[in-house]
């Protein structure tokens, strides 16, 4: 399967897995209001920092080793033992500060927590022996299914009245549905078990003791500006916070299609030659890095306010934190392409130092912020050091790779969405002022899809290389295309 169909179909399921995500959080939050919301999120943000003990950066490892092709089977089998190891070791701890974490949370979620840690530690096992397998497309097909599952569990057990609890065990079944479905195409690739040798542990720890900051750095995005809220502000207020978040990294998900199915290419490529042949796919990645988020953020900034208001009429009030959130997204797409170039180079020690310089100045700025603004400068600081640690990314890569920055493609994207821009602005002033649809979800829709369709019908007049992907991967489409 080439890259780009690869890249489709990841994308293709991320886009059906986050639909699915976006109905069952608007059918959660109408029924059961922000404050439930805030405290499955905290929870879940509370077991993603604890996963990052679990797992030490060794999914990475796994993906890498593996993805190598030598000896799969002994790598495989030692990172599974020592994710599992981690496990009972994290376990124990939650088990013996159970009173903290319950005085934390504000919920009874020890229990929960446990559970959930351990369907998010297997989960990322299957993923990582996936990547590394070249089986990128049935990870890709796993997300729709897993938060299916989840979506399905929760809204059937909220409608048989079980709320807050619910939420927790849903998120759990749906780890398992993809666990299980995972698994059977890894024993598929690995048809046998090998056992490991001291070596294939110690080469797993010399990659992972680099990458587990990069697993630090993935968390610390995604939930420390959750986890520090729950120090100064309200379940109520963090589950507004948590809703603009995930509406935001939506925007995203085409950048972790394009890293996840990049990885074990370039992987493979530098193992044979050196890193300096990877450069064209550099390019690449940053090339489609911004392709949604660019649009994003300007139609973000038109429509936040109507797409909260889909949640229920206390969201909108997270507005502005969800435009400073989609820029966040927008840096960190571009910091995560040139990130796992130097991990897929097998130079996890800059990696490190990128990972560490945003890990630092994202605590910092998230507990000097929030104590002095609040959500906002939650959001905040997630921005402000993803934008530091875009910079470190890119000293390091220009410093290993000779690579030029595709400033004409992100060029053309940006004009196309200024089109994009004064359409979707002309529609929404015309029906603030006249009311021909009156109903908020359909005006979101309506504007969304005629604002993609100039944006992309804008950009394959203004770009050449995006033409020229569009025809290679999708072929029915050539004949309409400009030459």
């Amino acid at each position: 399967m080439r890259l780009g169909q690869t890249s489709v179909v990841h994308f293709g399921s991320s886009i059906v897995s986050s639909v699915l995500g976006f109905a069952a959080t608007v059918y959660i939050a109408r029924m059961l209001g922000a404050e439930p919301l805030g405290i499955y999120h905290l929870s879940v943000g509370l077991v993603s920092w604890l996963a990052i003990l679990g797992k030490v950066g060794i999914s990475d490892a796994i993906s890498k080793r593996v993805s190598e092709g030598v000896e799969r089977e002994e790598y495989a089998a030692a990172g599974t033992a020592v994710v599992v190891a981690m496990f009972v070791v994290v376990a124990g701890g939650i088990v013996l500060f159970r009173g903290r974490v319950v005085d934390y949370v504000g919920y009874p979620v020890t229990g929960y927590i446990v559970l959930i840690l351990l369907v998010v530690l297997l989960n990322s096992l299957i993923n990582a022996l996936l990547v590394g397998l070249h089986q990128v497309h049935v990870s890709g097909v796993l997300s729709p299914l897993r938060t299916g599952g989840r979506a399905v569990t929760q809204i059937a057990l909220i409608a048989a009245g079980i709320s807050t609890a619910g939420l927790f065990i849903g998120h759990a079944v749906g780890l398992l549905l993809g666990i299980v479905i995972g698994a059977y195409y890894v024993v598929r690739e690995l048809p046998s078990v090998s056992l490991p040798e001291r070596r294939h542990f110690e080469r797993l720890g010399d990659f992972a003791k680099f990458s587990w900051l990069g697993g630090l750095q993935s968390q610390m995005f995604s939930y420390t500006d959750v986890v520090v809220l729950g120090f100064f502000v309200s379940s109520g207020l963090i589950g507004v916070y948590a809703v603009a978040w995930n509406v935001a990294q939506f925007l995203i998900l085409f950048s972790g299609t394009i890293r996840t199915t990049l990885f074990p290419e370039m992987s493979a490529i530098s193992a044979a030659e050196e890193p300096q042949a990877v450069a064209r796919i550099v390019e690449q990645s940053l090339s489609f890095g911004g392709l949604l988020l660019i649009p994003g953020l300007f139609g973000g900034a038109l429509l936040g306010e109507r797409i909260l208001r889909i949640y229920g009429p206390e969201f909108p009030k997270g507005t502005a934190v969800f435009t400073v959130l989609i820029v966040a997204n927008l840096f960190m797409g571009y910091q995560n392409q040139l990130l796992n170039t130097l991990n897929a180079v097998d130079r996890p020690d800059l990696a490190f130092r990128v990972n560490g310089a945003f890990v630092g100045i994202n605590l910092s700025l998230n507990v000097a912020l929030v104590y002095l603004y609040g959500w906002l400068g939650a959001a905040a600081a997630t921005a402000g050091s993803a934008a530091i640690s875009l910079l470190v990314a890119y000293y390091y890569v220009s410093r290993l790779i000779s690579f030029d920055v595709p400033w004409r493609e992100i060029a053309s994207q940006g004009a196309a969405a200024l089109v994009m821009t004064a359409v979707v602005y002309a529609g929404l002033t015309v029906e603030n002022t006249y009311d021909l649809l009156n109903h908020n979800f359909a005006t979101v829709l309506v504007l969304v899809a005629a604002g993609a369709t100039v944006y992309f019908v804008g950009l394959l007049g203004l770009s050449t290389e995006f033409r020229t992907t569009v025809r290679r991967n999708l072929p029915p489409l050539g004949p309409y295309l400009p030459g």
